[in-house]
């Protein structure tokens, strides 16, 4: 995934701007970001404090280096059951009758 050119202090910054008063376009042309991309960091950032948003960034590491190991486990057991399905010993058939 493509790392932001912003940091979330400055996604925060920009954010208080424009709820200060400060219109968009404006922001846009002081900061860099295309209208597109503020409206963007704001529904993704708005309503945070930089604490939150540090918290944010932290749990989605964690989450993804989770569902990395989740898979790495999955792949391990589907490999174990295949292994085994091959290698399984059948019982004899009895043959009294």
């Amino acid at each position: 995934m493509r790392k932001s050119r912003f940091t979330e202090a400055q996604i925060i910054g920009m954010i208080k701007e424009q709820e200060a008063g400060l219109p968009t376009s404006e922001l846009c042309l002081k900061h860099g970001p295309s209208p597109a991309t503020f409206y963007k960091l704001k529904a993704k950032h708005g309503g945070m404090e930089l604490s939150d948003a540090k918290r944010l960034k932290q749990l989605e590491d964690e989450n993804a280096k989770l569902k990395r190991l989740l898979d790495e486990q999955m792949l391990d057991m589907a490999a174990m059951k295949e292994l085994l399905s091959k290698c399984m010993v059948r019982p004899a058939i009895a043959r009294f009758s």
